[in-house]
């Protein structure tokens, strides 16, 4: 069988490209060769501003067109970097050589020496990663998680009155609202979003084993500490001070965790409001021209849970495998890192497709509240709890003389359907004070939410 033209293997460079492209900005090797070269530039701008080794600094001219390599890095430069790293077998090196090669172009060949100076590979490396991972998470995941937690605070607002028959262990529990239960799952990812948006992004620039022997050994007057620490926090990013060869990675454990974890409760919302859908109290809204079956014409399957599902699953084994492989170097330095860190954008992509799932399958369901009422009015025992916590409180008061009322209304009620003209029956011949009757043969399964429509927070 003779072989496709080139393909990609990623479904999300193929089938998703459309829905995960912003990150390819931040998150690609091209996007790390970006920053990489951003790192060297700014580097060499900061040596010469510090006038080290009988150095200038640069014109205002002269820095805006050096910061012209980074700011318009295109296609140009990345096939450049792919040929110059086919002979040097390092990428790190192949962007040394490139800055090297358009300072010449540029007239300043005077400071070409000074390109990767006193340098290790994770220097510029940590850097690159920290200032691409950072970028990716405030400009386009975390933006996209907060379109979803807004949707569900808006969907958790305009159903917070919907009273709902609850399920606790899959069984008719004490009944609650859509709003509340909705809400439940936006002030949950609110917190988890909080807990990344002050996520520390750290980088380190102090040499080959973390030791600045090298800077010392060209100019030991000069505090590298300090003009490493002003470089990294120039660039927006921590800076780590005490390290081996390599920056710890313990930002990037942190952040991933959290990441997983916010991935667990979209995935925990997307199998209940798959759960809702099934049980019809949520109708999916047609989208003209889809099929939900190729043999059943009727049917509108719930495909962004369930692929929302599916990706958050995906995104969190590979969250959980940067984690617990990021956390190890042996010794001063190993290279477990150099492959695992290139899947980062991998995991935020399957991650962001299930975000956007998500917010497509939410804008496409439509509350059913009567299918909400008709369930709730097939489930009068629910109200069991109220009456025994009501037979309580009277026989704590002294109005009553029943020694057991949890019994009584198991009795009553356990394992089976009891319905309202029943229940009405059995609290009028309770031995319970007539204001407490009146407020019990008051209530309806739809009345028994409690504060529920309360606990939501108002529009925002």
């Amino acid at each position: 069988m003779p072989s496709l033209p080139p393909q990609p293997l990623s479904p999300l460079d193929g089938r998703y490209r459309a829905a995960v492209a912003p990150l390819a900005d931040y998150l690609s090797e091209a996007g790390l060769n970006r920053a990489r070269v951003e790192v060297e530039v700014e580097w060499l701008i900061t040596l010469t501003e510090s006038s080290l080794f009988g150095t200038r600094p640069l014109s205002p001219a002269d820095k805006d067109r050096l910061r012209v390599l980074y700011l318009d890095f295109g296609q140009t430069e990345i096939d450049w970097l792919a040929e110059k790293e086919a002979v040097t077998r390092h990428d790190v090196k192949a962007v040394e050589y490139l800055v090297r090669d358009r300072l010449t172009s540029l007239g300043l060949d005077g400071i070409a020496e000074l390109t990767h100076f006193a340098c290790t590979s994770e220097d510029i490396n940590s850097t690159a990663y920290a200032l691409t991972v950072k970028r990716a998470v405030h400009e386009v995941w975390l933006p996209k998680l907060r379109e979803v937690i807004a949707a569900l605070w808006h969907l958790a607002d305009e159903h917070r009155d919907a009273a709902m028959l609850a399920r606790t262990h899959g069984q008719p529990a004490t009944p609650t609202t859509m709003g509340k239960e909705l809400a439940v799952f936006a002030g949950r990812l609110e917190r988890v979003a909080r807990g990344i948006q002050g996520s520390e992004y750290l980088a380190k620039f102090s040499g080959a084993t973390g030791t600045w022997s090298a800077h010392l050994a060209a100019d030991p007057q000069v505090n590298w500490p300090t003009l490493s620490r002003e470089f990294i926090e120039g660039l927006g990013l921590d800076f780590n001070p005490l390290t081996t060869q390599i920056e710890s990675h313990d930002w990037q454990v942190e952040l991933y965790d959290r990441a997983r974890h916010a991935g667990g409760i979209l995935h925990n919302l997307a199998t209940d409001v798959w759960t809702y859908i099934s049980l019809g109290y949520f109708a999916q809204i047609p989208v003209a021209g889809a099929t939900g079956s190729s043999t059943m014409p009727h049917k509108i399957n719930p495909i962004r849970f369930e692929n929302a599902e599916a990706n958050l699953e995906i995104a969190g084994g590979l969250f959980a495998t940067l984690a617990s492989t990021l956390v190890t170097s042996r010794l001063q330095r190993d290279l477990t890192d150099s492959t695992t860190q290139r899947n980062i954008g991998v995991a935020f992509g399957h991650s962001l497709l299930a975000l956007d799932n998500l917010l497509r399958g939410l804008g496409e369901i439509s509350l059913r509240r009567d299918v909400l009422l008709a369930d709730l009015d097939a489930n009068w025992e629910v109200l069991a709890e109220a009456i025994q916590t009501v037979v309580r409180a009277e026989i704590a008061a002294g109005r009553s003389q029943i020694t057991d009322p949890y019994a009584l209304l198991k009795d009553l009620t356990r394992g089976r359907r009891v319905g309202g003209p029943e229940l009405a029956e059995f609290v009028r011949g309770l031995d319970i004070g007539d204001e407490a009757k009146k407020r019990l043969l008051a209530l309806t399964p739809a009345g028994y939410v409690g504060l529920a429509a309360d606990l939501v927070p108002p529009a925002r």
